[in-house]
């Protein structure tokens, strides 16, 4: 069976990136052992030449996120202390 280029990055971060065993992976998706080490690899190589690859899993994407909420909390935090001296100062004006 032929994968596609962007399944078989797919397998490989789930090894590298999530750190899951090889063995694991080829039993959850049920693929040969030879093959995701080969796609592993290849994805090793790829990640060595442009040290950071276009797809996300899932454990990227959840820590994204995690960052992107923490920077939505602080910029709203931000804008309630704006909010609040502009109250101040508009008071004292006649």
């Amino acid at each position: 069976m032929a994968f596609d280029s962007e399944y078989r990055e797919y397998v490989a971060k789930l090894v590298v990136e999530d750190r899951r065993g090889v063995l694991e992976v080829c039993r959850e998706l049920e693929l040969s052992s030879t093959t995701v080490t080969r796609w592993v690899a290849k994805y090793r190589e790829k990640l060595s030449r442009n040290n950071k690859a276009p797809y996300r899993t899932q454990k990227e994407l959840e820590q994204a996120e995690k960052q992107l909420l923490k920077k939505i909390d602080r910029l709203k935090e931000e804008n309630d202390i704006l909010k609040k001296a502009m109250h101040i100062f508009t008071q004292d004006q006649p």
